[in-house]
Formats: C-alpha cells, sequence, structure tokens
C-alpha cells in the first residue's frame, strides 16, 4: 500500500449500492494475517518488543493516534472506541439520574431506557452487519468474534434509530409523557455523544477530510494498521480531528441542556432546543469530515447526515413554536 492510501471498507450505503454490496469486512491475502482473524500478529508487526500486557497511550507527535486498541493483555484486546462507549453509557446513565427528577419523572425509567436503549442500538446494528456479510462469515466463521470491532456509518445510523425506537416503545408502555421524556435524556445523550466521539478520535472511526499538518484547526495522523482495517482509516495521512471537534460541540450542547432544565420553561422546551443544537452540531462537523459510505447527493453538495441535521433543527423549531403556540391557548382559555 503507498503512503497515503487508505485501505477502504466495502460499503453499502445508498452512495455506493451500485458499485458495492457489503458492509464491514476486508479480505486480504491468505500469507497476510488478519487482525480481525488474529489481532495480535498485526500489533506484534507494529510492535515486536511489546509487552504482555500493554496500556496503549496515545502518543503524541504532531496531534498523532495510533491507537484504536487502548488495552492488550495476551489474546484479550480491548478497543478505545469500545472502553469510550462503554463510559459514555456511564456518565450518561449518571446523569440521567440528575435529569430525571428535574423532569418529573422516576430515575428508574431513565435507567431501564438507557439500558435499553443501548442494548437495541447494538443487537440490531451488528445482526444488520452480519446479514449483509452473511456468505464471508459462512467461509470464515470466526470472524463472528470480531463484529463489534468493524465501524461504519450505516451502523451507526441503524443503531441510533434502533437506540431511538426502544425508548419510544418503553415510554409508550409505562405510559410516560414523550415531551418530559426528551428532556429527561438530551444531556445524557449529548455527554455520550462526547464520549463516543473520543472513542473515535483514538480509533480513528468517523474521520476527518485530509488537512495540512500546520492547519490552524489542527490535524491527526493515524498509522496502526488496524484503524484502517477496523474503520477503513487512510494512514499516514494528515486529517482533520473532526472527532474531537464533535465531542466539545457535544460537551458544549450538554451543558446548555443541563442548565435550560434548572430555568422556567415547558415541557419539551429542553428536547427543541437539543435538536436545534444537535442538528447544527451535525451539519458543521460532516464539512470537515471524509463522506467515504455517508451518501453524497445533489452533485456532491452535502452528505446524508447533513440532510437529517436540517430535518433535526426544522423539528426542533417546530417542538418550540408548537408547545410555545399550546401554552398561549391554554392561557387563553384559562383567562377566559
Amino acid at each position: 500500500m503507498k503512503r497515503g492510501e487508505s485501505r477502504r471498507l466495502r460499503t453499502g450505503s445508498p452512495a455506493h449500492w451500485l458499485t458495492a454490496q457489503r458492509v464491514g469486512f476486508l479480505v486480504l491475502p491468505d500469507p497476510l494475517p488478519d487482525p480481525l482473524i488474529d489481532p495480535c500478529s498485526a500489533l506484534a508487526r507494529q510492535d515486536s518488543g511489546a509487552a504482555f500486557v500493554r496500556l496503549a497511550i496515545p502518543s503524541f507527535n504532531s496531534l498523532s493516534f495510533v491507537h484504536p486498541v487502548l488495552l492488550q493483555v495476551g489474546p484479550l484486546l480491548v478497543p478505545s472506541y469500545g472502553a469510550c462507549a462503554a463510559l459514555g453509557v456511564l456518565l450518561a446513565l449518571g446523569l440521567a439520574q440528575w435529569t430525571s427528577r428535574r423532569t418529573g419523572l422516576n430515575p428508574r425509567h431513565a435507567w431501564n431506557m438507557i439500558v435499553l436503549a443501548v442494548f437495541a442500538s447494538l443487537a440490531v446494528s451488528r445482526l444488520v452487519l452480519i446479514a449483509l456479510n452473511l456468505s464471508d462469515l459462512r467461509r470464515h466463521p470466526s470472524w463472528l468474534l470480531a463484529v463489534a470491532m468493524v465501524h461504519h456509518p450505516l451502523l451507526a445510523a441503524v443503531g441510533i434509530v434502533s437506540g431511538a425506537a426502544a425508548v419510544m416503545i418503553y415510554a409508550r408502555w409505562m405510559n410516560l409523557p414523550l415531551a418530559a421524556v426528551a428532556d429527561c435524556l438530551a444531556a445524557p445523550v449529548s455527554v455520550g455523544m462526547a464520549a463516543e466521539q473520543v472513542g473515535a478520535l483514538l480509533a480513528g472511526s468517523d474521520f476527518g477530510r485530509e488537512s495540512a499538518s500546520n492547519s490552524l484547526l489542527g490535524a491527526v495522523t493515524y498509522s496502526n494498521e488496524l484503524a484502517a482495517r477496523w474503520s477503513g482509516t487512510p494512514l499516514e495521512v494528515p486529517l482533520y480531528p473532526v472527532q474531537a471537534y464533535a465531542a466539545l460541540g457535544a460537551l458544549l450542547l450538554a451543558a446548555i441542556v443541563f442548565a435550560w432544565l434548572y430555568l422556567p420553561r415547558r415541557d419539551g422546551d429542553v428536547a427543541g432546543i437539543w435538536l436545534g443544537g444537535a442538528g447544527v452540531l451535525l451539519f458543521l462537523t460532516e464539512i470537515f469530515r471524509d463522506w467515504e459510505g455517508r451518501g453524497v447527493v445533489f452533485d456532491e453538495l452535502v452528505d446524508i447526515p447533513q440532510l437529517v441535521g436540517l430535518g433535526m433543527v426544522l423539528l426542533g423549531g417546530a417542538v418550540l413554536l408548537d408547545w410555545q403556540r399550546g401554552s398561549a391557548m391554554a392561557e387563553k382559555v384559562h383567562n377566559a
């Protein structure tokens, strides 16, 4: 592989249905050990003198992150992305205990909704990955052990939709007010998003466009082969650290909506503000993100996540206007 070339995953995204059939695995020549089957062999080529137990803390060299694996104990790997995502879930669960009380919900319901959303997201997205790669998995059954390592925009979208559906079903089942549920989960979801993007930065997932190494907006260079195998990340190429932009934006959004819970408000106000803020954040960060597999439309003017971001902004505005109108009408009826 030449310097600067990326090992792209074959994708089944809307933008590539005509040219590719599957999402996920990259088949390499037999003489080359595949880290999806034997991750330690690839790591050994990176550092033949590695200790049995190794903590892969990022070494900064002009913002160079080369560690998709956070911890290795013999054949056991702890991916950086998975560890950060798990931390994000724990932080979201803890924060939801506070936000649930501010929105009048039982903290038990907030805990249950987040746990259900996480399990639904993981289960459905992995089932989709397996279904789209079924023929390969039949030939290589051991690859089932590595499905959690593969990252792709289509899988992320499926996971988000599945998690949201799980929350909606639970809220309806327990007769919870949807406006209060949305207000309760806004800040925890933002904190989880921030942690997930930190993991993506370490792993090379959701990577940015090519950038100059001396760019004022920063640059990150990946060199670990596992980043290319698991996420299709270009190696030895300076990229915009868009995951860091997204993480900082998500933390700012979490602070705003959390503070809004302590201000005079109506049910749904926090949800409307979150939808607008998250939509703006999604649209802006996609400008710096690589659009491989994300679905480019309108002569490569925007990608599908940007259209989703615009839709979220419009929905957030509609939510705020609708509840403001409803509150005004209720006040008029009361005065009459």
